[in-house]
C-alpha cells in the first residue's frame, strides 16, 4: 500500500508517519519511484507500536527510539527490560534521595534481587518517604499489599514473555507489556476502587456507579 494508504489503514496522518520515518522509528518502505514507495502490514503493525508508545505510554520520541531497537537488537531480554524501565519510568532526582529512604523500602523488598541503582528501587523509596512524610496512616500489612500485588504483576509479565516464541516476540512483549502494562494497571486499580468503593459504601448516601 500507499503512505496515503496506510494513513487511512493506520488512522494515523500521514505527516505523523513521515516524521516516524524521519526519527528512524518506521523503517523505510520499498521504493517503487523516485517519489513512491510500498509500505505493508510489518509496517501498519510498528506504527501501531509507535503509537502506543507515544500516546499511551507517553514516551518521547527518542524514548521510543530507544525500546524500539532493542526490540531489533539481539540484546539479552534482562537488558531489554532494563531499557524499557527507564523509558517508562518518571525520572527521579537521586540527589534528593536519602539512604534512609532505601533503608525504609528494604524489608518491601527483601528477598528480591533489584539492581541496586536501578529505577524501581529509587522510585519506590520516594514514593515510600513522601507516602510517609505526607502523614498517611497506613500500616505494614498495607504497604505489604502493595508488594505482594507488584510481585505477583511482574510473575504475570514474564510468564507473558515466556509464552512467546523467538527472541523477537518476547523482547517485543517485554517492552509492550513493561510501558503500556503501567497504564493498564493504573486503569484497572481505578476500576478496581470505584468498585470496592460502591460495595461498601453504596447504601451510605450518593449516587452508585452503573456497573459493567
Amino acid at each position: 500500500m500507499r503512505m496515503a494508504q496506510l494513513s487511512e489503514v493506520s488512522s494515523i496522518p500521514v505527516a505523523t508517519i513521515k516524521l516516524y520515518l524521519r526519527e528512524g522509528l518506521l523503517a523505510p518502505g520499498t521504493r517503487t519511484s523516485p517519489n513512491q514507495a510500498q509500505y505493508g502490514l510489518p509496517h501498519l503493525r510498528r506504527l501501531k507500536l509507535i503509537q502506543a508508545l507515544v500516546r499511551l505510554g507517553r514516551l518521547s520520541l527518542a524514548a521510543a527510539g530507544d525500546v524500539l531497537d532493542a526490540i531489533d537488537s539481539d540484546r539479552p531480554l534482562i537488558e531489554t527490560f532494563g531499557i524499557a524501565q527507564r523509558a517508562a519510568t518518571r525520572v527521579v532526582d537521586r540527589d534528593r534521595i536519602r539512604e534512609a529512604d532505601l533503608e525504609r523500602l528494604a524489608p518491601l523488598i527483601e528477598g528480591w534481587h533489584v539492581d541496586p541503582d536501578g529505577c524501581g528501587r529509587y522510585d519506590a523509596a520516594a514514593a515510600l518517604t513522601a507516602l510517609q512524610e505526607s502523614g498517611l496512616n497506613a500500616s505494614d500489612d498495607w504497604y505489604r499489599h502493595y508488594a505482594d500485588a507488584a510481585l505477583a504483576v511482574a510473575e504475570a509479565d514474564l510468564d507473558l514473555v515466556d509464552a512467546q516464541e523467538g527472541r523477537s516476540a518476547k523482547a517485543e512483549t517485554v517492552v509492550v507489556g513493561t510501558v503500556l502494562g503501567d497504564a493498564l494497571f493504573a486503569g484497572l486499580r481505578r476500576a478496581a476502587q470505584e468498585h470496592v468503593s460502591y460495595i461498601r459504601y453504596a447504601g451510605r448516601g450518593g449516587a452508585p456507579p452503573t456497573a459493567h
